[in-house]
């Protein structure tokens, strides 16, 4: 008789793991280096010490180093809510019909509601250590802005915390756990930074944008002592930081004799991603596996699935290093969709590199049927996923039914990254029927891409 796989694995403490992996020390061809936007040469990570904490800008350009130890003070707070449960999605398996075993990394076990808590305490105990006094960063549905202000309170940090307008007008109560925590939240574009200003005096109507966010949060870090910018995606140092999710999981698959086949994950900055397929990434490279990796993003922001492979700023406002990545440009706004985490222009540098040679695949989804595979999953799984994490959920069950039809048992991972219980007026707006699928078109894309800054590299 077969074994019955239980429902839920978690990992002991003690197997948790006691370091981070760092994908880029495997890499074959590494992401391209940050150019100082000046004089077009790559940045010494002395340049990035007035923008980043001193051990996080080391982290953020070691291309060499495998593994790097997590701290035990960050050990012992990942305890509070880690390990993270690998469940598998028996019922959502029988709803489908499908010979397909599909599992998922639920990271929603934290007061913020996804895996962003996971990098908000190592940046944060950073700063500490080097005796700052606070920290500036952007939100866009507010996870990320909610887990820094959980590691700030704890770490006693002062927090400014500059939230995409439009995500601030949809989800007000975001900002209530936020304050909550004693971060001071702005929506943005702001006022309170020239950058801002900038932006509304252009288009005072705008909802704002991850981008504008960053430019206005570096602003704040670069112009008040004691302070430093920290971000919740793209950069090296978060993915680096992420990894723990991964590399969880293929120590609970490992208990099960498992594998997956397909490694599944929502994608707009590249933190959830870029830690989950990790250790999964690493056999790839190194040929002891060749699973398939698949990220999923929203069609009205599809930088992987439309965008560039170019030097490009991080920010809006254009005082960020420039990184070769996937990106729409840094001006392009994309629409009020209601997958907030997902609405950045750019992609992670490791991402794009990885995606730009082939290891992975990408594809990009519409909204409305997003929060159809998000409502079904609700229903046969009991957790309301949030709707970045849903993208990830519409995918696996593409992959799920793609087996039903050919009979292949596949094992299927995707990442969970967190609740929805704060988007409630984006599950509405579905369920009454007044849900819009927006996609650029290629003429709103192009004036991105003639925006993008003349760089003559290799």
């Amino acid at each position: 008789m077969a074994k019955k796989i239980p429902h839920r694995l978690y990992l002991t403490e003690e197997q948790m793991p006691k370091q981070w992996y760092n994908l880029r020390a495997d890499m074959n061809i590494k992401p391209d280096p940050l150019l100082n936007p000046g004089t077009l040469k790559p940045v010494h990570v002395e340049e990035l010490y007035p923008v980043f904490c001193e051990a996080l800008a080391a982290q953020e350009l070691d291309n060499t180093t495998r593994y790097i130890d997590i701290p035990e003070e960050i050990q012992e707070f990942y305890k509070m809510y880690r390990p993270s449960p690998l469940i598998r999605a028996y019922n959502l398996e029988k709803a489908l019909k499908t010979p397909a075993k599909i599992y998922y990394k639920f990271e929603g076990n934290n007061t913020s509601g996804s895996h962003k808590l996971n990098s908000a305490i190592a940046q944060a105990y950073y700063a500490k250590e080097q005796g700052l006094t606070g920290l500036t960063t952007e939100t866009g549905a507010g996870q990320w802005g909610t887990a820094l202000a959980e590691a700030c309170a704890f770490y006693n940090l002062d927090l400014t915390v500059y939230m995409v307008k439009v995500s601030y007008e949809q989800k007000p109560f975001r900002k209530t756990v936020m304050e909550t925590f004693d971060a001071k939240v702005i929506p943005s574009p702001s006022n309170t930074t020239r950058v801002g200003t900038a932006i509304l005096k252009d288009n005072p109507n705008t909802g704002g944008s991850l981008g504008c966010a960053i430019s206005e949060a570096i602003e704040k870090a670069t112009s008040a002592p004691g302070y430093r910018y920290v971000l919740g995606s793209v950069l090296n140092q978060v993915v680096l930081h992420q990894s723990i999710i991964g590399l969880e999981s293929k120590i609970a698959m490992e208990m099960l004799d498992e594998y997956p086949d397909v490694v599944i994950g929502c994608a707009g900055g590249g933190s959830n991603l870029g830690g989950l397929i990790a250790p999964f990434m690493q056999d790839k490279l190194t040929g002891k596996a060749t699973p398939r990796i698949v990220a999923v993003e929203p069609a009205s922001c599809p930088s992987l699935t439309r965008g560039r492979y170019a030097y490009d700023f991080c920010d809006t406002g254009k005082v960020t290093p420039l990184a070769k990545m996937y990106t729409l440009g840094s001006s392009f706004i994309p629409s009020a969709n209601h997958a907030g985490g997902l609405r950045y222009h750019g992609m992670s540098p490791i991402l794009s590199r990885l995606y730009h040679d082939g290891y992975m695949e990408a594809v990009s989804v519409e909204q409305t049927r997003v929060f159809e595979a998000a409502v079904l999953f609700a229903k046969q799984e009991t957790i309301l996923p949030a709707p970045e994490s849903a993208h990830a959920i519409r995918s696996a069950i593409d992959e799920a039914l793609v087996c039903r039809e050919t009979g292949e048992a596949k094992t299927i991972l995707f990442g969970l990254t967190g609740t929805g219980y704060f988007d409630m007026t984006a599950y509405n707006s579905y369920l009454t029927n007044s849900m819009q699928d927006y996609i650029p078109s290629d003429e709103d894309l192009q004036k991105g891409f003639d925006q993008l800054p003349k760089v003559e590299r290799l």
